[in-house]
């Protein structure tokens, strides 16, 4: 008890005084939303692009600081993001979100990816719920109706489009040498901004497409043979890529069950809870070293990098799997271990900083990578703050 209540307390000590104060320092009050770009040197770029990505996922951030919170200057850096995502990210025309715009809010890469606008719907969900905003919770579904009518065939979601709508090489979510028509990390944002969305409303129509992306994880994505998620698919879901996520299998362990219990199903949860355990387990297994969780694992040689969102992943997932089997106390302290990792080394000590993006093997931080821009964002680790204050 002693152990989690410190445990606790250090995280709301890190979100107060780390987290929520680098990201409310990069309100921009000229052009609206945040900025972009931060170096590794900790120059602010004020006329960098603006990720949609980013500013969607600031959205959420802030929003869920206030539900976890209730200080009411959180809202506002929430409703800050959200005027911007209304009035620089959404395309009135075609609908959707773009995939980013200029400092001053017009669009610079105006295609839609089915990931982005996966964002826009959990980040509009949770600011529905924070705010009590009709008109946020009308433009998630509009964004809903998009994706349904545009992003999907009869065997899963499709991933990228031109502004209006027509298929797109999927350069943005393709890595390691392949070009993916579906992946496993869009389906399983879909999953969680549909979650999300759903958690909300109880909306039937959200709840079918919930129970649907399931039967595809457990059929077509999760492989029983190999005991993880394939990465890369064709449309008709064929691997393309010996490839092993460490960090989303930890990831998707604990967001489907968070699907699984806001669905409350028990026949859905009785079939699928035992593969996100099996996830967990072999994440712990396989890639939980030194303290902390490896990247990635591609054609059996493993990536040891360090990546931020894997560590805060990993401390969540861990969390998730303790509460379900108590009696597996490795977990819990695989979970304080890797927190000790994060406040060590993974936080950056520099004044005006936040978490440095990856780390080598000796711990130490890559001399390039920024610490913020598109992808880097306050996600991975503001929720899992505000996960862990809930559950510890």
């Amino acid at each position: 008890m002693q152990e989690t209540n410190k445990m606790k307390q250090q995280i709301q000590d890190h979100l107060d005084k780390v987290i929520l104060p680098f990201w409310e320092s990069l309100k921009d009050d000229e052009y609206g939303g945040f900025y972009g770009y931060m170096d590794i040197d900790l120059n602010v770029d004020k006329k960098a692009v603006k990720g949609c990505i980013l500013n969607n996922r600031i959205l959420w951030f802030f929003a869920n600081a206030y539900l976890t919170k209730k200080r009411p200057e959180l809202l506002s850096y929430a409703k800050h993001a959200y005027e911007f995502l209304k009035k620089a990210c959404l395309d009135k025309t075609y609908g959707g979100v773009y995939w980013s715009v200029t400092f001053d809010g017009k669009p610079e890469e105006d295609m839609k990816h089915t990931y982005n606008q996966a964002f826009a719907i959990y980040a509009l969900s949770s600011y529905y719920d924070a705010s009590g905003d009709k008109e946020a919770l009308d433009i998630a579904f509009s964004i809903y109706d998009v994706i349904e009518a545009h992003c999907k065939d009869d065997k899963g979601y499709l991933e990228a489009f031109d502004r209006n709508f027509q298929p797109v090489s999927n350069e943005k979510l393709s890595e390691n040498g392949v070009m993916a028509e579906k992946t496993m990390n869009t389906l399983l944002h879909v999953f969680e901004g549909y979650t999300e969305l759903y958690r909300v409303t109880k909306d039937k129509r959200v709840g079918e497409n919930l129970r649907w992306m399931l039967d595809i994880f457990a059929k077509k994505v999760y492989n029983p043979d190999k005991k993880h998620q394939e990465v890369f698919f064709d449309k008709d879901w064929n691997t393309l890529i010996d490839l092993y996520s460490y960090g989303h299998d930890i990831e998707t362990s604990w967001l489907i069950d968070r699907g699984l219990e806001i669905l409350n199903d028990p026949d859905v949860t009785e079939k699928l809870s035992p593969i996100t355990d099996t996830l967990a387990e072999q994440i712990y297994k396989i890639a939980y070293k030194d303290h902390s969780v490896i990247n990635e694992c591609e054609r059996g040689v493993d990536n040891t990098t360090r990546v931020w969102w894997v560590q805060a992943e990993s401390v969540l997932g861990f969390m998730n799997y303790y509460q379900k089997h108590p009696e597996k106390t490795e977990y819990f302290k695989a979970v304080q271990d890797i927190w000790e990792y994060i406040q060590m080394y993974m936080v950056d000590k520099r004044p005006g900083s936040e978490w440095f993006w990856d780390l080598d093997e000796n711990k130490q931080p890559s001399d390039k990578k920024p610490i913020v821009e598109p992808w880097k964002c306050p996600y991975h680790n503001g929720r899992m703050c505000f996960e862990m204050i809930n559950r510890l």
